[in-house]
């Protein structure tokens, strides 16, 4: 009942965002895998009702945001807030319709089965990141510069360090989590979630907690301004919050 209701919510949002008459587009779209769970459940939903066609690339958003720099053509980037405003200040995306998409907390992935250590507290997590035999996150990740300076902060850097697993963004800290490659993963919530063979030992503690933010712009130059802009305001609607807080987002 309750996925029947979320769908009616979601087409009766669509049909506001994009309102009477709007013609059929393509939409080229650039979104950081951070939402990529989230665009996978609600972009058919705004394709079938909006009747636009979304062509979504998925990836780590520093690497996104060079392929733009190299001249990568796109209607709407869903980005980091720091890569929209590069682009922005480059005259590649628009500021006009920018929205806050969503922001994902970052938490401690173990293996599925495996004992979960107690990181409440900011000592509980020190504790779980020395005793670790390995401990996997994304070089080009959003959070990867913060996961470094976290580990200086927290005074264990040095003995840390020879335990970390950087991984590319085709083997996100979670999938070698599950895959047995290293004991802990580093990385947004969203992003452990979909792996079967992984659990959410714990989100980091409040006051050193990380959050990815996705905002999404349009590009200056696209031919289906329009609909990309519908696009955008359909993601930030109560029906499109429902299905980020169940991907392990907190709405923009």
């Amino acid at each position: 009942m309750r996925t029947v209701a979320v769908a009616v919510a979601v087409g009766i949002s669509i049909g506001a965002c994009v309102g009477a008459g709007a013609q059929a587009a393509e939409i080229r779209m650039l979104v950081s895998n951070a939402v990529k769970t989230s665009l996978e459940v609600l972009a058919p939903e705004f394709e079938r009702a909006a009747e636009h066609k979304l062509v979504i690339t998925f990836g780590a958003a520093s690497e996104l945001k060079t392929e733009i720099d190299k001249g990568a053509a796109f209607d709407v980037a869903i980005l980091t807030p720091a890569a929209i405003d590069a682009l922005t200040k480059d005259g590649k995306a628009s500021a006009a319709g920018r929205a806050d998409i969503a922001r994902a907390p970052f938490g401690l992935a173990v293996r599925k089965g495996a004992s979960k250590p107690d990181i409440g507290t900011v000592e509980g997590l020190k504790q779980a990141l020395l005793k670790a035999n390995s401990i996997a996150y994304v070089e080009a990740g959003a959070g990867s510069p913060y996961f470094k300076s976290l580990l200086e902060r927290l005074g264990i850097a040095d003995q840390v360090r020879p335990k970390l697993k950087p991984q590319p963004t085709s083997n996100p800290a979670a999938k070698a989590v599950a895959n047995g490659e290293a004991e802990l993963g580093i990385t947004a919530i969203s992003e452990i979630l979909p792996y079967a063979g992984t659990e959410v030992a714990g989100p980091l503690p409040a006051e050193i907690q990380f959050y990815s933010v996705s905002t999404g712009a349009v590009a200056v130059d696209s031919k289906a301004g329009e609909a990309a802009r519908a696009v955008l305001r359909f993601l930030t609607t109560p029906a499109a919050a429902a299905v980020l807080k169940a991907k392990g987002l907190e709405p923009g």
